[in-house]
């Protein structure tokens, strides 16, 4: 497939010394694969609920064994799993709209979220975003090593805002993504503090990368055609947590006075079940395949974050490139390695939500799915490309190789 036999023996030999790293990720795999199904087994799945339900979707016997599994496995008194949640910063939104009101105050303890959510808070000026209807925001920043700085967040919530948002993972930032049990430490700091502020987690990249998940959390939610999707999810979200606060996000989803009573599964429930039930394994084809990465483009004198024997709290891979033709020519190689419009050429163009030229490699087979090889860079200093998915492990390796592949030839 045109790849230098030098990469493809440079990125054997590396691979050859994780064995018992990946081994550590396949132990991981099984005690989540074990967790799901238990869910299953315990909300009696049957056949009979992969019938599919139209118009309002009342009483969809499918829907609510569904909610009732992601429930069980996010230890959550209630869940909302829909596709007509379309992405995770839309289930982050409904979340945020359904229990937050004007004048109340919304408060990020580990610094700037992602993107997409700026123009829902309104740090960057959106029409209908929180800001618009009069919801305050503070954040406190982290501390330079990474760390949560648990002064100003004292201070912060002496006010008792209504909601605190914690981002799992690192986004477009060079940070470290937060363990479950990072964020069950600052969960437990917030409620000591304030015990009426409301706690959302953006769980998304996270799920199923570690043995639990952060449920001390009074909300987390997330996207199906990110890890819980298992790569077979042809959309969706999810809200889950206490009952009255995922009530109000289903509110905010239908209308006041439907709440989560209504939304038709249009055939998906056996869908999304499947990729549920996949899901443990698709994430840790990703993992090794992020592992591998850092191992191949360290070795080849690039920062990367997390290291390759680092603890990892989510799927994506931060390497920091320097220089936009180097982003350009990884993300050149990821998209060569796709199944789907591999020959393609991706470039930097504006994308929604977005406040920089965004380069985005990824020819999936669900428009995208960032669970599938995929990867993403905003054009901006000092240049990092992230580095996700895979559906299996041999393509999480060819994303790799083929993405080194493109970088040496820059370099040569």
């Amino acid at each position: 497939m045109g790849i230098d036999a030098h990469v493809a023996s440079f990125v054997a030999e590396i691979e050859a010394g994780l064995a018992a790293r990946f081994a550590k990720i396949d132990e991981i795999a099984a005690v989540n694969q074990l967790k799901i199904l238990s869910a299953m087994q315990d909300a009696r799945l049957g056949d009979s609920h992969f019938n599919d339900s139209t118009g309002y979707g009342y009483h969809d016997e499918g829907r609510e064994v569904l909610e009732k599994i992601f429930a069980k496995i996010f230890r959550a008194e209630a869940a909302l799993v829909r596709p007509q949640l379309i992405s995770g910063t839309h289930a982050l939104a409904a979340a945020l709209f359904g229990n937050l009101r004007p004048g109340d105050t919304l408060f990020s303890p580990v610094g700037k979220p992602y993107d997409t959510l700026e123009s829902v808070i309104g740090i960057r000026d959106a029409a209908g975003s929180l800001a618009e209807f009069g919801v305050k925001y503070r954040q406190s920043d982290l501390l330079g090593d990474g760390g949560f700085d648990y002064e100003k967040i004292r201070a912060a919530l002496a006010d008792e805002p209504k909601m605190a948002t914690i981002q799992r993972s690192k986004g477009y930032s060079w940070r470290k993504s937060f363990t479950p049990s990072e964020i069950r430490e600052l969960i437990l700091f917030i409620r000591q503090n304030s015990p009426r502020t409301i706690i959302l987690v953006d769980n998304c990249y996270g799920e199923f990368v570690a043995s639990d998940e952060p449920v001390e959390a009074d909300l987390l939610a997330g996207s199906l055609i990110k890890n819980p999707g298992g790569g077979i999810a042809p959309g969706g979200g999810y809200v889950v947590g206490k009952a009255e606060y995922v009530e109000a996000a289903a509110t905010r989803l239908t209308a006041p006075g439907l709440g989560s009573a209504v939304g038709p599964t249009l055939g998906m429930t056996r869908t999304l079940l499947q990729g549920l039930f996949l899901a443990p394994q698709v994430v840790s084809a990703a993992l090794k395949g992020a592992v591998l990465a850092a191992a191949v483009f360290s070795k080849m004198g690039f920062d990367v974050n997390p290291g390759v024997f680092d603890a990892r709290s989510d799927i994506v891979q931060a390497i920091k490139l320097g220089r936009p033709e180097a982003v350009l020519a990884f993300c050149r190689g990821v998209q060569a390695a796709a199944p789907v419009d591999s020959y393609v050429t991706p470039i930097a163009a504006p994308m929604p939500g977005y406040s920089h030229g965004v380069v985005m490699a990824g020819g999936t087979f669900v428009q995208g799915s960032s669970i599938e090889l995929s990867a993403d860079a905003p054009m901006r200093e000092p240049y990092i490309v992230y580095f996700q998915g895979g559906l299996t492990a041999a393509h999480s390796r060819a994303g790799v190789v083929f993405a080194a592949d493109e970088v040496f030839k820059l370099r040569t």
